[in-house]
């Protein structure tokens, strides 16, 4: 069972943000998303982190147009994807059918507004989309997923994880960036200043540090919470609900 729960204050100017971006983007994502070789690696990661079984229940949280959620289908008993964007689940469900997965429901929701029953889930995963999330809805989201995964079950997310060089696997991911666009020449100078911007401004994207995902985990009460960099800024996140 699924429901729409209110969203905490400030939350509904992002989340109509958020589904013009992917309005837009829909069809350059879903042909692209694939070709992406560090996106492949994190989607592999966090399947293999996963490791549902055929009578799994799953939740994919961002589920764009299928690319981690057409996995989950074929090893789960089914999979609930979820999208702020409703092109995007027609995609998804379009996807679904191209490749005969049946077992497949999309939702266009909010992460931020979605419901499910509690203990009625065996595995939550999220890929690329909870940095698009306020810090204080990246929380609530886990605390959700908590609620919703039965004794055992697991939480899995695959973002780009770095903060603002509080740690040195921040600072290294960021002078890494740098040093690539700089070497770029004036249009590598020019995505400085872009990126820069939004950077600071937390306005489109607002990633954090691997290690700030997992205190998150152990504060919803999480166990067996471990931290996985993939590659470059990637990351995995995983654990269990005791």
């Amino acid at each position: 069972m699924s429901y729409s729960r209110p969203t905490a204050p400030g939350a509904e100017r992002n989340i109509a943000r958020q589904r013009r971006f992917w309005t837009r983007r829909a069809a350059s994502w879903d042909h692209g998303a694939g070709n992406n070789p560090g996106l492949v690696k994190v989607v592999e990661r966090v399947l293999d982190e996963a490791d549902p079984s055929p009578e799994s229940f799953a939740v994919d949280l961002g589920c764009g147009s299928g690319q981690v959620t057409l996995a989950l289908a074929k090893r789960c008993r089914k999979v609930l994807g979820v999208d702020v964007s409703e092109e995007m689940i027609a995609l998804l469900l379009e996807n679904a059918k191209q490749e005969g997965v049946s077992n497949v429901e999309g939702r266009a929701v909010a992460i931020e507004r979605l419901g499910l029953s509690e203990k009625s889930v065996d595995l939550v995963v999220s890929n690329y989309a909870l940095h698009h999330l306020r810090d204080k809805d990246k929380q609530v989201a886990v605390n959700e997923a908590f609620n919703w995964l039965r004794p055992g079950g697991k939480l899995v997310i695959g973002d780009m994880m770095f903060g603002r060089g509080g740690d040195a696997r921040d600072r290294e991911i960021i002078g890494s960036k740098l040093a690539l666009l700089v070497r770029k020449g004036p249009g590598g100078w020019w995505r400085i200043i872009k990126n820069s911007g939004r950077y600071l401004m937390r306005f489109q994207e607002r990633p954090i540090s691997m290690s700030a995902w997992a205190t998150m985990f152990d504060k919803a009460g999480l166990t067996d919470v471990k931290a996985i960099p993939v590659v470059n800024e990637a990351a995995v996140v995983r654990g269990t609900r005791p």
